[in-house]
């Protein structure tokens, strides 16, 4: 396992630029963002002993460093399995949810606890997700943890006229995550 040397939080270097440098990070394909995995177990499940909607044999669990920046989004996506997102430092995040029976949330993910953000967020399994940076931020850093390891089949990219017809209600955050 390689370990990441200590990370000075304050000072001129904390941009975007010396953290996507810092974190080798690159842009996410398809959902938006920029990042890098940063673990992936070596043990795998056998895909028997995994619920049957998962399609083959997974590692136990793997974890992203995540970035936002002002030219960034997440498009609104689903995943088989549970999401753990861990905000690290910036400006704060919307993490916007569509859930299965019809009802949304934002959840607000940050640093200033006093006006309701959160440090981290579990977002269930099946659960339409996408996330941008709240008035006008700068930059976010935050990490994403899976158990099991995230893989391409367990990734599901939201259809605009689909989410509005069953989100009418949360229309701008569909129009601006898809």
């Amino acid at each position: 396992m390689r370990f990441l040397a200590p990370l000075e939080m304050t000072g001129p270097r904390m941009t975007p630029e010396f953290l996507i440098e810092k974190f080798q990070l690159e842009p996410l394909p398809v959902e938006g963002g920029l990042f890098r995995r940063h673990y992936a177990s070596d043990e795998m499940i056998s895909h028997h002993a995994l619920p049957a909607r998962y399609t083959h044999a997974k590692l136990l669990g793997s974890a992203i460093c995540y970035m936002h920046t002002a030219q960034t989004r997440s498009l609104l996506h689903r995943l088989k399995s549970d999401e753990m997102y861990h905000f690290y430092n910036g400006d704060a995040v919307a993490l916007v949810l569509l859930s299965k029976d019809g009802t949304w949330q934002v959840v607000v993910l940050g640093q200033d606890y006093a006006a309701g953000q959160v440090p981290f967020f579990v977002v269930p399994r099946g659960v339409w997700q996408g996330s941008c940076l709240l008035n006008d931020g700068a930059w976010a850093l935050m990490g994403a943890t899976l158990a099991p390891a995230f893989d391409e089949d367990d990734f599901e990219l939201g259809e605009r006229a689909v989410l509005l017809e069953n989100f009418p209600d949360a229309r701008e955050w569909i129009e601006r995550l898809t």
